[in-house]
């Protein structure tokens, strides 16, 4: 009777291997880019040298990892399938801009990694519907402004990175209404401080002391030994105006052209429906020779493990027809 025993624990560990690897073959409708853990709804697309976002990532992903590809600009539908996510990382890309919306759909999120892009501004109420959100990270852009109330909606936020940006200037009341902030970066920007509109920032800080790590390390850009703290009115003298940049662009007065880039993509062709098939956004994204070996190696798993249950079955009713 040991035979059966035998074959039936072997007939359970096999079905569980090829369970695991239905599960991540189910996970992977990205053509086998990213890796996946189906337990915690976690989805991996990091340093594979991206430069679209693979479709087809689960709707029920609650953390997306896509740090340190080759992303330049995003569709503003990038992300509007996953309303479960709630970690996004995109770390160490070549952002340059961020569409209007593109993050309008992520009403569950909690982190946002935007850290060592390209960006130079943010469009107007870019964060608006993440009222859940708690760290919001900017830190090592080239943002040269803030649009005004960018923050506004973030009252829940704890953690706001800031530093290594060419931020000259903050609109007025721009930290107002993150009542939950605990963290704040500011460090490593060339602050402005001949102009009066510095006086809000360094009262601020000199009211929030404990939140700003690195108070002292805000320096004036042009007296790097003055921190942005030690700004008198005499120093501020200065009525400046604002560059055009300070407040962002209104919406409705521009067709943003990654919207019509997006528009004319959505016309379904046979090419596309291919590509689409392969887990790709763009005609440049035909899988690699790598990319396809993973996928090869993971179907041949796969039969392999089917062969293996199938011989276990064989193996199982052999004894039982035996007894």
């Amino acid at each position: 009777m040991m035979g059966p025993v035998l074959a039936a624990c072997l007939l359970i560990i096999l079905s569980t291997a090829w369970i695991s690897q239905a599960n991540e073959a189910l996970c992977k409708k990205d053509g086998g880019v990213c890796s996946c853990n189906n337990n915690k709804n976690s989805v991996d697309c990091s340093n594979k040298k991206l430069t679209a976002i693979p479709s087809n990532i689960p709707a029920d992903t609650k953390k997306l990892v896509l740090q340190g590809n080759k992303l330049s600009s995003l569709p503003n539908t990038a992300f509007h399938g996953l309303k479960e996510l709630t970690y996004l990382d995109l770390d160490g890309n070549q952002l340059q801009t961020l569409p209007p919306g593109v993050f309008d759909h992520l009403v569950a999120l909690g982190t946002l990694h935007l850290n060592n892009n390209q960006l130079q501004s943010l469009p107007n109420g870019v964060f608006d519907k993440l009222t859940l959100l708690k760290e919001l990270s900017l830190y090592k852009n080239q943002l040269q402004s803030l649009p005004n109330g960018v923050f506004d909606k973030l009252t829940g936020l704890k953690e706001l990175g800031l530093q290594i940006n060419q931020l000259r200037r903050v609109p007025e009341g721009a930290f107002d209404s993150l009542s939950s902030l605990n963290i704040l970066y500011l460090n490593t920007n060339p602050w402005d401080c001949s102009c009066k509109d510095i006086l809000y920032l360094r009262d601020w800080i000199d009211d929030n002391k404990d939140k700003v790590t690195g108070a002292q390390d805000a320096a004036c850009g042009d007296q790097q030994s003055k921190a942005v703290l030690e700004i008198t009115e005499k120093d501020a003298a200065s009525d400046c105006v604002s560059p055009n940049t300070t407040t962002a662009i209104p919406i409705g007065t521009m067709t943003p052209a990654s919207v019509i880039y997006d528009d004319i993509h959505e016309i379904k062709v046979p090419q596309e429906n291919f590509q689409k098939f392969l887990g790709y956004q763009e005609p440049d994204h035909l899988p690699t020779q790598p990319q396809c070996l993973m996928s090869i190696s993971g179907y041949l798993g796969l039969m392999m493990s089917l062969m293996l249950t199938s011989a276990a079955i064989l193996y199982v009713f052999h004894f039982l027809k035996k007894a």
